[in-house]
């Protein structure tokens, strides 16, 4: 799915996909059959895609209601991570066109065995200078610096 700019109308959600939300509210839950993935916001949760629209290790862009982007991601086993789509090195909103993997000795992640990730920390990896952003926290691996919005997202 691509991320578009402006509001959405009914054409452009249909020339984009149904799992695209719309900065003036979000597509429905009833566009979707089966599970999907919801962010909150100040105004609350509401859909973005449908988990069928991902595929594991690679991401979609999702236009927010607030009319910024997010990249949404679901990894192997079926964890989902929506971070912002800005890169923030480059200026582009390309986050969600990046790779997933994962860096060991997180001793966070090694302290806390209910993240499932046995000591490693999930990131996406830009595609364009190829920093690497924690998909938990948004921070940057390659420095400590810099860093992208997460959002609180859930499966329903």
């Amino acid at each position: 799915m691509t991320a578009t700019t402006g509001p959405m109308t009914a054409t452009t959600r249909e020339a984009h996909g149904a799992n695209a939300a719309s900065a003036q509210g979000s597509v429905t839950a009833a566009e979707f059959d089966g599970p999907r993935v919801e962010v909150r916001d100040d105004q609350g949760w509401f859909t973005v895609c449908g988990l069928d629209d991902l595929t594991p290790g690679r991401g979609v862009a999702a236009l927010l209601r607030d009319g910024s982007q997010a990249a949404v991601f679901v990894d192997r086993a079926g964890r989902t991570y929506v971070i912002g789509n800005r890169d923030p090195f480059t200026g582009a909103y390309v986050l969600s066109r990046g790779l997933l993997g994962s860096a060991p000795g997180d001793p966070a992640a090694t302290e806390a065995p209910e993240t499932g990730h046995s000591g490693s920390t999930p990131f996406v990896a830009s595609p364009l200078l190829k920093q690497r952003f924690d998909l938990r926290t948004g921070r940057c691996l390659d420095d400590g610096t810099v860093s992208v919005p997460v959002f609180r997202s859930r499966t329903r």
